[in-house]
């Protein structure tokens, strides 16, 4: 496995990131892996590195590079806590619909370059806070993101006029959401209407619940972490990218 420290020209900054593909002198699909708010840390490079030995480059930013570098904090996040509070909202507060529009291209026309990456379509993740920024990037390239997935992501459907259900009708990727059990981010009312908007929708699309799973499930580092149930959130995603990314395009 390859990995390379990288820095992307933003249209707002630079991001800095991580690049992984395998080593085999191959052209794979691309990928975007968003991190959780806690960003680019060991937990997030193991869970990038796994993804790409799958037979993708995968490309993990650092999307809130608006704020700061990592790591993004200082001190240990504690949910509900002030300062936590205060923290995540600085690192969120930049990621406006407008912003991450922007930011999609960035990260898909980066990828686009590589010399490892394939012609074709593209995948992306997002984790927690960017569950909805994945649905976005996929609404902002319906050129390149064929697979979109987003694992106990917040806020996914809201009454703002800034909700991400709302990009759905310029969505064309298969799409992917793994809810946590007990979510306050994105309660069970909210998933109910979340379903009702993806019928509507009408996209290649799955929603389910991990019962006995809770927001963060997925992360080796969170203390609700659940193996069990975070293998069976990768294996959905293998699927979901193998159908979309691999099955699609030949020889891949």
């Amino acid at each position: 496995m390859i990995e390379a420290e990288i820095e992307i020209r933003m249209i707002d900054g630079t991001s800095e990131g991580v690049l992984y593909w395998p080593e085999d002198g191959r052209r794979w699909p691309g990928v975007i892996h968003l991190t959780d708010i806690g960003g680019i840390r060991p937990s997030h490079r193991d869970m990038a590195r796994r993804l790409a030995a799958e037979g993708y480059t995968v490309l993990m930013p650092n999307v809130f590079y608006r704020t700061g570098r990592p790591p993004l904090f200082d001190f240990k996040p504690s949910m509900g806590d002030e300062r936590t509070t205060k923290r995540i909202a600085e690192l969120t507060g930049p990621l406006t619909p407008q912003a991450v529009d922007r930011d999609a291209s960035n990260y898909v026309d980066f990828l686009a370059a590589r010399g490892s990456v394939s012609e074709g379509a593209m995948g992306v993740v997002g984790y927690c806070a960017t569950g909805g920024m994945a649905i976005r990037i996929a609404a902002a390239r319906p050129d390149r993101i064929a697979a979109a997935a987003s694992f106990h992501g917040g806020g996914l459907f809201n009454e703002a006029p800034t909700s991400p259900h709302l990009v759905l009708p310029r969505v064309k990727a298969a799409l992917y959401f793994g809810h946590a059990t007990q979510d306050r981010s994105m309660p069970e009312e909210a998933i109910e209407k979340l379903n009702g908007a993806l019928e509507s929708w009408g996209g290649q699309c799955e929603s389910e619940v991990y019962e006995g799973a809770y927001h963060s499930w997925t992360v080796p580092d969170s203390p609700v972490y659940n193996q069990s149930q975070a293998e069976r959130a990768f294996q959905r995603l293998r699927g979901l990218f193998m159908r979309s990314l691999k099955e699609l395009q030949p020889g891949v």
